[in-house]
């Protein structure tokens, strides 16, 4: 009888050890992986896009379809419209400074002439950017990026930035990267995207800063064959984001693109019809003129 009720002691014992995490609800290895899970939810081998499954509606150059492009009332208008991104182009004046502007050339969107990069901030702040658009906006200036970033890093919009020729302007991904890192934006996620048209810079910019997403432009004119298997193979080295014309997509290449773990934001986006069609596709954003066409 002793052996027996010691038999029993150690079977209740045993018993009770083994329920114990039945009480919890869950094992130790589940809550180890459970837990594991929630942590990789989303993450990404490069510089962390935004949550996955939320569609980003990301305003060209502003709300450009209502104030004037790559102007401080341009982006004003895209947090009152409740975009996600607004995107804007940088280039560099004569003397170092950083600018907003999407030409090459001052002729179109002022009134002034002449290359961007042949003009001193001065001048460059000396020229109205708003009247082309409407009488409206007379008066409004060139921003500079540091003007941006300070005037919208503590709102709910995230900066969509294009570095615009950037064979033009030798040192711009570090100029760039090191103003971020000044701001405290390189790491915050959500908050920043990088992009071009030119690959090659940004491969620069991802070695540079790796903690930033980044998007590669892909333009009709170039990629009119369609983007092929070896060349979204050689984006997922440095790139998040693969950014095309909308007249490249289709949900074929959506599905690729996915497949490689980026996203597709196509450019640019000016009716419904159009965006329709691309959030049939399944794009996860689109770059447009007017906001409201990317409300979902």
């Amino acid at each position: 009888m002793k052996s027996v009720g010691k038999t029993g002691f150690i079977l209740t014992c045993l018993v009770t050890v083994l329920a114990l995490p039945l009480t919890t609800g869950i094992l130790p290895q589940t809550a180890t992986a459970v837990n594991n899970s929630d942590s990789r939810e989303g993450t990404q081998i490069k510089g962390q896009p935004v949550n996955s499954g939320h569609f980003l509606n990301v305003a060209h150059r502003g709300a450009s379809g209502y104030a004037p492009e790559n102007t401080m009332a341009a982006f004003e208008k895209a947090v009152e419209m409740k975009s996600d991104y607004f995107e804007l182009d940088v280039q560099r004046s004569r003397d170092g400074k950083l600018v907003v502007m999407h030409d090459t050339t001052v002729d179109r969107t002022t009134d002034g002439t002449g290359q961007v990069r042949d003009l001193t901030l001065k001048q460059l702040k000396s020229l109205d950017a708003g009247s082309w658009f409407s009488p409206e906006f007379r008066g409004e200036r060139i921003p500079t990026l540091e003007e941006v970033l300070d005037r919208f890093r503590g709102t709910r919009a995230g900066i969509l930035i294009e570095l615009k020729s950037p064979e033009l302007y030798p040192g711009i991904e570090a100029q760039v990267a090191h103003l971020l890192k000044k701001k405290r934006m390189h790491k915050r996620h959500g908050k920043v995207i990088v992009q071009s048209f030119n690959h090659q810079s940004m491969k620069r910019y991802h070695r540079l800063q790796p903690t930033v997403p980044v998007g590669v432009l892909v333009s009709y004119t170039q990629y009119k064959d369609g983007i092929t298997d070896e060349e979204l193979k050689e984006f997922t080295a440095y790139a998040d984001y693969v950014n095309p014309n909308k007249a490249l997509v289709d949900s074929e290449l959506v599905d690729r693109i996915h497949r490689r773990n980026m996203k597709i934001l196509p450019y640019t986006v000016r009716n419904q019809e159009s965006a329709d069609q691309l959030i049939q596709a399944g794009v996860d954003g689109i770059i447009t003129d007017f906001p409201e066409l990317g409300y979902r």
